[in-house]
């Protein structure tokens, strides 16, 4: 646990000196895309000077200068499976955010979303020496949180604190300064694979630039698409992508549970060539300009054109009728919102005070899923949008940027985590010269 800690923390130091230099990248890597934002961080007055108009609360402190995506390659469930070819997609998306923004960047602030993310949640608790809670009080707590046997392999991404209790005082965001005798605190402690983050890093290593940051996309989906009233009270969001579909539960403005599901768009347009026996870029284009997922009376008359391209006259203009193509699409649709229905039984979702939940990602855009969701997850679902954020263009305020504006967000209001405090040198395994030090220091 001590390499990460100090691999995070170095992490968190090159954003600080990002943001001192005032720009720095985001970047989504998806199965379907991968989109770069260049974010310029110059406070709110500059922005007013330009713009005339004042930002929305706690968007104020950035702008989006620069903006690309481009197809992803390489990439499958939201992990990289060819390294050259997803450096290149990489390359291609930065070079032309840079372009646009007329500007280079050397931070980048990553996320992703595959990896098979497992959410534990943790209990610490510290007696204070003197009765006033300080910082290092809060490390200490944290610190005291016994870690879960997280497995060979795997990497810890998010340690967030979640709820702090004084005495029996429970519900408190931020203990510091406060009077009491017995800290507590629970943690949401995020595990993935490890393998597939050291690829990721290797990846952006290798297009010369470095990493300041890294989260689950599912996270970011779920700070950029549900409002504030649903993160406070209890809310799912369910960012459904390409290649996977991550899930993530709120309450009380923090992350209590991360999971996802390895199907999305993708196994719905293979499904589709598959079944019409047609390449995978038409399937892809029937599903957008036709798919859906409720057949109506209508559907039967509706003929949709394939229009391949193989030579065969015959073979290309043949024609399915609409009401087929929702019988490919449905059944797949359906057990991707039943798997995620399964993630948030299997982490109580039920016994949350609100249950709301936001359906968002690319592939959260075929017509009539609000219905088919309705039935499968429950009545209180809802589309979600990503938050607009100042600069943004319109291309890329739809669903699919979810988790890009999330991590904008993420990027300028990182949620405290674990390793954003001084770890306690008792903590370190065999120093005790260190601790004999820091004893002394701390009692005479």
């Amino acid at each position: 646990m001590t390499d990460l800690y100090q691999s995070q923390r170095a992490m968190r130091n090159m954003r600080q000196a990002a943001m001192q230099r005032g720009v720095i990248a985001i970047l989504d890597v998806g199965s379907s895309k991968i989109a770069c934002l260049i974010l310029r961080f110059d406070g709110p007055e500059r922005l007013r000077e330009q713009d005339g108009v004042g930002s929305m609360a706690g968007q104020s402190s950035f702008r989006v200068i620069g903006a690309a995506t481009t197809r992803s390659r390489g990439v499958r469930f939201g992990e990289i499976s060819v390294m050259n070819e997803t450096e290149r997609a990489i390359r291609t998306a930065v070079q032309a955010a840079q372009k646009m923004a007329n500007v280079r960047v050397d931070h980048v602030i990553a996320c992703f979303s595959g990896a098979e993310p497992r959410s534990y949640g943790l209990a610490g608790e510290w007696e204070l020496q003197d009765s006033v809670v300080t910082e290092q009080d809060v490390a200490r707590v944290l610190a005291a949180c016994d870690v879960p046997d997280i497995g060979p392999g795997r990497e810890v991404l998010h340690a967030q604190p979640v709820n702090f209790a004084l005495d029996h005082r429970t519900g408190l965001g931020d203990p510091r300064g406060q009077i009491g005798n017995r800290l507590a605190c629970d943690m949401h402690l995020l595990s993935v694979e490890a393998d597939v983050i050291q690829n990721l890093l290797y990846c952006i290593k290798r297009c010369d630039l470095e990493l300041a940051g890294i989260a689950s996309s599912a996270y970011v989906s779920g700070v950029s698409s549900l409002v504030e009233d649903e993160q406070e009270l209890g809310a799912a969001c369910i960012d459904m992508g390409g290649g996977s579909t991550g899930i993530s539960v709120f309450i009380k403005k923090h992350m209590i549970y991360a999971d996802a599901v390895r199907m999305g768009g993708d196994h719905v347009t293979s499904d589709i060539s598959k079944g019409l026996q047609v390449p995978l870029a038409v399937a892809e284009r029937i599903k957008t300009k036709h798919g859906g997922v409720h057949a109506t009376g209508m559907d039967d008359r509706d003929m949709i054109e394939i229009g391949a391209d193989s030579g065969d006259w015959e073979k290309d203009r043949r024609t399915v009728s609409r009401t087929e193509l929702i019988g490919i699409m449905r059944p797949r649709v359906e057990e991707i919102l039943e798997e995620a229905r399964a993630r948030l039984d299997a982490a109580g979702f039920e016994h949350l005070p609100s249950q709301q939940i936001v359906l968002t990602g690319g592939a959260s855009q075929i017509p009539g899923l609000d219905g088919l969701a309705a039935r499968i997850l429950g009545q209180r679902v809802r589309l979600g949008r990503p938050l607009r954020v100042q600069g943004l263009p319109q291309a890329v305020t739809g669903p699919a940027f979810a988790s890009a504006v999330g991590l904008c967000l993420f990027a300028a209001h990182p949620q405290d985590e674990w390793w954003d405090f001084d770890i306690p040198a008792e903590r370190y395994p065999a120093r005790s010269l260190k601790r004999a030090l820091k004893w002394f220091k701390d009692n005479w």
